[in-house]
């Protein structure tokens, strides 16, 4: 009997738990650059990347290679037991190229969540205190200390009680909704005076760009702002990079385009082209502050995953992927705009580099969010052969996170299929 989605979904919905998600009911069997074939031999346009994952392409053959050399090496024996030079290369290059001017060390993990946690245990180590400010929007894993830093309760808190304690939120800036620099530097500020002093706080942690939040970019005033108020309090900054790192919005790391530098930076998804990886690169002094055996784990930094990540980081050289990143951005967002001006319903188109959203509302109100369209769109675009995401507080933004590796041809395609969704549904 031949596999279909629909048996494969019978069969996932008897063995795994429905908190498991899934946004697309279909089973990929094979993959290449910017397409996906599923068990049925249909072929489908990914606009998802794994959520941000494949920055270079589905099996980029330099990645392949990689990995498959490293494979008739060793695979395993836990860094922190017999060390192996992939590992420490991979430090060594993310080292030098996360923003700041100053010496930097690396650790490996292999999750976002998993870095997220321990930048924060090394701003507590650091610092000696305990706090943290997050923003509202803001996303940084399931686990449980980065469920309190995420700022969204349902579907990835409900139930589960309250989460942990001595975080704090801010409002993330957004000139579209009304909060201005002023309004979520002020918002610090009414922290620091009705729940916790300054000497408390061990860390602010940011997107440079929101990920599951709406693809909301924080203005480069406010970053410089929010460091001036870290300096001011010895409070340290922790850029997470994980959705906007390894590329996705024409630089390296997004906050290269901010005009500072965060003290701890934390990295996953496409560093690795598919491979779990994950890593926080800061400032030596703060990275050394924990003593030996209170960083690490069993399988953080694998030998596999540092030989693809070190590919990676050649291919962006090589194939020059920054500035194809800002050629794909500007086609797709010149794309999208010419379908907003025909539907009123889009509310804005928005990216840094090619890390790009567009919101959706009703009848031109932006403070209208309309979820039940955004989740037309991306049904109607699968029923076309374009796998799409949605994001945002209210699951009202459409995301496009198509590897940078795509062809021109093939961004168009997709742009087509948009543009008949919205056609067909508005």
């Amino acid at each position: 009997m031949s596999k279909t989605n629909e048996s494969l979904m019978q069969r996932r919905t008897a063995a795994v738990p429905r908190g498991v998600g899934q946004i697309h009911p279909i089973f990929a069997e094979s993959a290449k650059n910017a397409t996906v074939t599923d068990v049925e031999g249909r072929e489908f346009i990914d606009f998802a990347g794994g959520i941000a994952v494949l920055n270079t392409g589905h099996l980029h053959p330099k990645v392949v290679a990689a990995v498959q050399e490293q494979l008739t090496k060793l695979t395993h024996t836990c860094f922190q037991v017999l060390a192996y030079e992939p590992y420490v290369e991979l430090c060594e290059k993310v080292n030098a190229r996360v923003p700041g001017d100053f010496a930097k060390k690396t650790l490996l993990v292999t999750t976002g969540s998993e870095a997220v946690e321990n930048s924060i245990k090394i701003a507590r180590a650091a610092t000696g205190r305990a706090g943290v400010i997050a923003f509202t929007g803001g996303y940084h894993g399931r686990t449980m200390m980065t469920l309190g830093l995420t700022g969204k309760v349902v579907p990835y808190s409900a139930g589960m009680g309250l989460m942990p304690g001595g975080i704090f939120r801010a409002q993330y800036p957004c000139e579209l909704h009304g909060v201005s620099s002023d309004d979520a530097i002020a918002s610090i500020e009414r922290i620091f005076k009705n729940d916790a002093e300054p000497r408390d706080i061990a860390a602010i942690i940011i997107e440079p760009v929101q990920g599951e939040g709406g693809f909301y970019v924080a203005p480069k005033d406010f970053m410089q702002r929010l460091r001036a108020l870290c300096d001011q309090h010895g409070i340290l900054l922790i850029a997470d990079e994980v959705q906007t790192g390894a590329g996705r919005t024409g630089t390296f790391f997004a906050m290269e385009q901010m005009g500072v530098a965060a003290d701890l930076t934390t990295f996953a998804k496409s560093i690795a082209g598919g491979f779990p990886v994950a890593g926080v690169c800061g400032k030596a002094e703060y990275m050394d502050a924990i003593a030996p055996g209170g960083l690490g784990g069993t399988y953080a930094g694998s030998p596999l995953a540092c030989a693809a990540a070190l590919a990676v980081m050649d291919v962006f050289e090589e194939e020059k992927l920054l500035d194809r990143c800002k050629a794909v951005g500007e086609r797709l967002v010149t794309g999208l705009k010419a379908i907003q001006a025909k539907h009123t319903s889009i509310g804005e188109v928005r990216a840094l580099g090619a890390m790009i959203a567009m919101e959706l509302c009703e009848g031109g109100d932006v403070h209208k969010p309309n979820a039940a369209l955004t989740g037309q769109i991306v049904a109607k675009a699968r029923e076309k052969g374009l796998i799409l995401l949605s994001c945002g507080t209210y699951g009202n933004v459409l995301r496009v996170l198509v590897p940078l590796t795509a062809e021109d041809a093939l961004l168009d395609r997709g742009l087509a299929i948009i543009a008949e969704c919205f056609d067909e549904l508005t």
